[in-house]
């Protein structure tokens, strides 16, 4: 994995920090491929139970595509009409948003700094959003003559509502944290310098939780927004059979019942 993106599991907790900051994590090929590996390496290991995409610096988490790699590709693409360039949305970008909107665990955002572009994106494509007061949303696409990747035109409009997505996708412009936070795109905004701790800790907790549980919500809420109510009351019957039958179930009311912490297995 390239040292622009870090790794590491520490009991249970995967942590995947974007490491650009001199180039506010932009996301060059090495990048994007190191992301592609660590998000699916976190979403396929069974002793990972919640991940927290980060990003090191203060100025960004992830400002989107490398638009300075990405004009000299442009270039090579129309000597050679290969149109091998945009292939990265099928190659990177697709690949990171399946794996963390399918993890089959919690994925905690802790937004730095300006998430724009496919930054944006992977943002939204966590389940909760940790945000620093100093942050900014910007969609950027538009900006660059680009429609949306990394899965933005599905989770922005799911998040905000499909009115105000489209405001934001056709006339891009940064959105504060406070912003952020009164749309929903962030959860909890805290000061920048506590960003890292309280994102850690939220993932932490989340790791600590009850893992078969957390992978039917986040399946059953997929699900419901894209189905009837009928079907959506099927696929809950069919996920709380799931959960009920899980280890972590019992320890959940053995503890109730005898007024105690319960401490998950995560299975």
């Amino acid at each position: 994995m390239a040292d622009t993106v870090l790794y590491e599991v520490s009991d249970g907790l995967a942590t995947i920090t974007l490491n650009r900051p001199e180039a506010m994590n932009a996301l060059n090929i090495a990048t994007k491929a190191a992301l592609r590996e660590a998000a699916e390496a976190a979403a396929g290991d069974t002793a990972v139970r919640a991940i927290l995409l980060t990003a090191a610096g203060e100025r960004a988490f992830c400002v989107g595509q490398d638009l300075k790699e990405h004009i000299g590709l442009l270039a090579a693409d129309r000597e050679t009409g290969s149109g091998q360039t945009m292939s990265t949305v099928r190659e990177h970008y697709n690949p990171i948003v399946r794996a963390l909107t399918g993890a089959a665990k919690p994925v905690v955002a802790g937004v730095n700094g300006v998430a724009a572009g496919a930054g944006f994106g992977f943002a939204l494509a966590a389940d909760y959003r940790v945000v620093a007061d100093t942050a900014a949303f910007n969609t950027s696409f538009a900006g660059v003559a680009l429609t949306a990747d990394s899965g933005i035109s599905w989770t922005l409009p799911r998040v905000i509502g499909p009115g105000r997505a489209a405001d934001l996708l056709l006339f891009p412009r940064s959105i504060s944290a406070q912003d952020a936070l009164e749309l929903g795109i962030a959860n909890r905004v805290v000061p920048a310098a506590e960003l890292r701790a309280e994102a850690e800790k939220v993932a932490r907790a989340l790791a600590e939780g009850p893992t078969v549980a957390y992978a039917a919500l986040k399946e059953s809420m997929a699900y419901g927004l894209t189905h009837s109510l009928a079907e959506t009351l099927e696929k809950e019957d069919e996920l709380q059979t799931r959960a009920g039958q899980s280890e972590d179930h019992t320890i959940a009311v053995q503890a109730f019942v005898g007024k105690e912490k319960p401490k998950y297995l995560g299975r």
